[in-house]
């Protein structure tokens, strides 16, 4: 992250994105690599991680830029309901998902979730946003809880990692929830295209091909308009 390096596409990507919006919702912000992009841009930041090494950062690399006016910062998660969950691992890879990445249940802590809705309430009124969400297999629950949001007017661009067979549970080979995912926005009226550079659309038929394993894709990173 230091170096530039890191996620070299969607951090492209990312920039061309916050040229339409003026606020940056993070949802499992870590250590604000994300955040400090947007923040530097002159965005408002709503940052969202409940890994309290990662927060720690996140705070520090805030606050060390001069940005800590800017940003919101949440040490929760965000689930399809108000809840105290475990979450497994840390750093880069927490989630809620039992057993996700082959994380032992000994690497568990306790975390508090809110639904993305109760956390927002009204704070996007009369702004552009863009929800970049990476949150490890746990996207589906937490879009559970973000039905006002999915609504919201004006629509927010959303830019969300789902995966298909990577890091599943043992016995999991497929992401159960992966066509559920994209059905929920269908259902809200988005359109979905691979975030990439030219971005594809994703129909619901190629959503289908995907998950019967008659078509693979090169991203597991989705745009929703």
């Amino acid at each position: 992250m230091a170096s530039g390096t890191f996620e070299p596409e969607e951090t492209r990507l990312l920039q061309d994105l916050l040229q339409e919006v003026d606020t940056l919702v993070n949802i499992g912000a870590n250590v604000g690599y994300y955040c400090c992009h947007a923040l530097s841009l002159g965005k408002r930041v709503i940052a969202v991680e409940p890994i309290a090494r990662n927060v720690h950062y996140l705070l520090k690399n805030i606050r060390d830029n001069g940005w800590a006016g800017s940003a919101e910062v949440y040490p929760v998660a965000l689930g399809q309901a108000t809840d105290i969950l475990e979450i497994y691992g840390g750093d880069t890879g927490a989630s809620l998902v039992r057993g996700w990445a082959s994380i032992p249940d000994s690497y568990a802590t306790q975390v508090p979730i809110l639904t993305l809705d109760r956390l927002l309430g009204t704070t996007l009124e009369n702004h552009r946003a863009l929800i970049l969400v990476d949150i490890e297999g746990a996207e589906y629950a937490m879009l559970q809880g973000a039905m006002a949001t999915l609504s919201h007017q004006p629509r927010p661009i959303w830019m969300v990692e789902i995966s298909t067979t990577e890091h599943q549970p043992a016995g999991t080979p497929f992401n159960p929830n992966f066509q559920a995912t994209f059905d929920l926005f269908f259902a809200h009226h988005y359109q979905a295209f691979t975030a990439e550079n030219p971005p594809q659309p994703i129909s619901r038929e190629r959503v289908a091909q995907v998950t019967t394993g008659q078509l693979q894709l090169s991203t597991h990173n989705f745009i929703f308009r």
